[in-house]
């Protein structure tokens, strides 16, 4: 009878132990299981960073410039975009004079430290021809000197490159309206047109609006000083004249009406004439000697109008 008691014992405890055992063995598989299922975000994230990583190398190989390799993110990239646009403002340089009643050109207030024995050099009524033209810039080149031509709109029609010609020489280009009317003798609506086409036909071909205006003869009235108001130019006329329109053709007048009438902040009206293009690097010289600098046009401020 305890024979038989004592099988019986063993035989449950070895049922026990084969039941317990694939029990055991099958629930290590499932927690590993499950904590690969876990770590599965993280490797995702991996794969998403790696993604963006060489997305970004991609940007770098095919940006342009060294400011925009450096970018690998989207806010990076934005703080990028906006140091370049404050690099652009700083290089802009401010405003350092101003024409004032007497079309003079004096320095700002702010602006102690700038030359106050100074020109202005301004041409009329071109653009006439390519070989004065290139004359002319040389002249202002060799003086390191800027000069605004106050052309008219026929002349550009009939030779566009010519004031493409001009513009890419560093001149500075004003509105003299289209035809070389007398602008006080005409209409609101005829003085509109002189001046607006001349505008609108400078843009078209040199991208750029003009900064400044000057009616021929210097005949002006309250209909141009509007429309420079409407178009942000600087209405300007002149304080020293060569009189190279009525000299006779003689280079040595031209540089002699200039030199009797000089003052600091003489604004200069000139011509693109042979005998003015002859007598310009004299002019020039004598204008050095007398201690004089030469305004750059892009330093006034078109928005202080007398």
């Amino acid at each position: 009878m305890k024979s038989k008691t004592a099988a019986c014992m063993l035989l449950s405890l070895l049922m026990l132990s084969a039941c317990s055992s694939p029990a055991t063995n099958g629930s290590a598989p499932a927690q590993s299981t499950g904590q690969q299922s876990e770590s599965s975000p993280s490797a995702e994230s991996t794969g998403t960073e790696t993604t963006e990583t060489n997305t970004a190398a991609t940007g770098e190989t095919t940006g342009e410039g060294a400011s925009e390799a450096t970018a690998t993110s989207p806010g990076q990239t934005g703080t990028s975009a906006e140091s370049t646009a404050t690099n652009a403002e700083q290089t802009q340089q401010p405003y350092t004079y101003h024409m004032n009643k007497s079309y003079n050109i004096v320095p700002n207030e702010e602006s102690e430290a700038t030359p106050k024995k100074v020109v202005l050099l301004t041409f009329d009524d071109g653009p006439k021809d390519e070989k004065m033209i290139n004359s002319m810039m040389d002249t202002l080149d060799k003086h390191h000197a800027k000069a605004i031509f106050f052309v008219n709109g026929y002349r550009i029609k009939s030779h566009p490159e010519l004031l493409k010609l001009i513009h890419d020489r560093g001149g500075i280009i004003g509105n003299h309206t289209y035809d070389h009317i007398v602008l006080k003798k005409e209409s609101k609506a005829k003085v509109t047109q002189q001046i607006e086409d001349t505008q609108t036909l400078i843009e078209k071909t040199i991208n750029v609006s003009p900064r400044f205006l000057r009616a021929p003869n210097g005949a002006t009235n309250d209909t141009v000083h509007e429309l420079a108001k409407k178009h942000d130019m600087l209405y300007m006329n002149w304080s020293v004249g060569s009189l190279d329109w009525v000299n006779q053709k003689d280079p040595d007048a031209v540089i002699t009406n200039v030199m009797d009438q000089l003052h600091s902040g003489s604004i200069i009206l000139m011509h693109e004439l042979p005998w003015t293009v002859e007598a310009l690097d004299r002019l020039l010289t004598k204008l050095e000697e007398k201690g004089y600098s030469f305004v750059d046009p892009n330093a006034i401020d078109p928005t202080k109008t007398p």
